[in-house]
């Protein structure tokens, strides 16, 4: 992870500050606001703030002037002037995110909002270096054409979302082995600025994943919470105190190596037991093209007599994995997504709740068990919100009551 570019690291988001010399803490502080609770005006920004109404107003028409606030429209109350409430400025702010995964890697722009402009997509056997840096070059230049010269000076960066230790993670032999271990040396950053000067920010996919759904999704509603990400290989993330937990080496919920037990006792991790590579095998057993799975848009519905069955042995292992972290950190919920379709999602979480009544709870508090909702774009929405967050939001894990 030491390709990793990390915005300023702000401590204490309880409060605003109003010397001057600090704006820029101020202005992440509000702008944090505003990312968590949608548009308000400046009196409710200031309260939530413990900031005075003048220092918000002088941040707010400084924001605004830099294009990245935009005003809606007048709120009457009952009595006084009506209240214009701010917000983000879709246009105010753009990054453009990669994922990389073990079948397909996907390219998008985002904007200030979370909104995709426009996405591309590469299926493959299995990713070598030259196949998806080439795809990020070519699409690069693709998704940028199109826009102004001033669109494209609100790019603030490009974040690269790639599985830990990606060259672990594969099955093959021969030559096509040896191009798969070329992932070793690879240097994400370095390798990207090879054909860009844009800020590059690298992180692990799922907590890329888990940002996205902590930016734009239900994540919003929870202070400390665990979370899943299946695809090939399931994955995680931790928040605490509403703020992305990535760790000492950015490595930080790496959920998907929890201990399991397999069929005849033998140590197993979380991977082993429930990701999607267990689902393609069985449909390569049965003499099925496993690329279906991977196809956009996706629908698993001629599938289901796989399907069925690896969702409930995968909701027995999420159950008894979402247990045994709370038995070390007392999360109020387990939010659990994938790159799958909605309704494999749903099913899949009504049945680690059921799984959840007949598991041995003693000493631990049961959490809840929520569905995130960003889905299979969440990896690749969460590298793009990497340049975004380290950029413009507050990064700490520090009294965040406030926000």
């Amino acid at each position: 992870m030491g390709d990793l570019m990390d915005g300023s690291k702000v401590k204490g988001l309880s409060s605003g500050v109003n010397q001057r010399g600090v704006r820029n803490y101020n202005e992440r502080l509000l702008l944090s606001m505003f990312m968590r609770h949608g548009p308000m005006p400046g009196s409710d920004l200031a309260r939530r703030a413990g900031l005075s109404p003048q220092t918000v107003s002088v941040i707010l028409r400084k924001l605004e002037k830099d294009g990245l606030l935009a005003r809606g429209d007048p709120q009457r109350g009952k009595v006084g002037k009506p209240s214009v409430p701010m917000d983000l400025s879709g246009e105010g702010v753009l990054a453009l995110g990669l994922k990389i995964g073990r079948r397909s890697a996907e390219l998008l722009l985002l904007n200030f909002r979370g909104d995709v402009i426009e996405q591309l997509h590469l299926a493959y056997p299995y990713p070598q270096p030259e196949t998806v840096f080439g795809f990020l070059e070519d699409g690069m230049d693709h998704l940028m054409r199109p826009l102004s010269d001033a669109q494209r000076a609100r790019i603030c960066g490009i974040g690269v979302a790639s599985p830990f230790e990606l060259w672990k993670w594969h099955d093959l032999s021969g030559p096509e082995a040896d191009d798969f271990s070329a992932w070793r040396n690879i240097r994400f950053a370095q390798e990207v600025a090879k054909f860009t000067e844009l800020p590059i920010f690298v992180c692990n996919d799922a907590t890329a994943a888990c940002r996205a759904e902590h930016l734009y999704g239900l994540g919003k509603e929870y202070r400390d919470y665990a979370y899943f990400y299946i695809g090939s290989f399931v994955g995680g993330g931790v928040v605490l105190n509403h703020t992305v937990f990535e760790g000492n080496q950015g490595n930080a919920g790496a959920l998907g190596s929890l201990r399991s037990t397999g069929p005849l006792g033998e140590s197993r991790q979380l991977i082993d037991v429930a990701s999607l590579h267990l689902l393609e095998g069985r449909l390569v057993e049965a003499g099925l093209d496993p690329k279906q799975l991977w196809q956009i848009p996706q629908n698993w519905d001629a599938l289901s007599r796989y399907v069925d069955p690896w969702i409930g042995e995968t909701a027995q292992e999420l159950a008894k994995a979402a247990l045994s972290i709370c038995s070390v950190i007392d999360f109020e919920a387990i939010l659990i997504d994938g790159a799958f379709p909605d309704a494999v999602r749903s099913d899949l979480v009504e049945r680690v709740r059921r799984y959840l009544v007949t598991q041995d709870t003693r000493g631990v508090l049961v959490p809840r068990i929520e569905q995130g909702v960003i889905g299979f774009n969440a990896r690749a929405i969460g590298a793009a919100s990497g340049p975004i967050f380290s950029q413009f939001f507050l990064n700490t894990n520090a009294g965040l009551s406030s926000i």
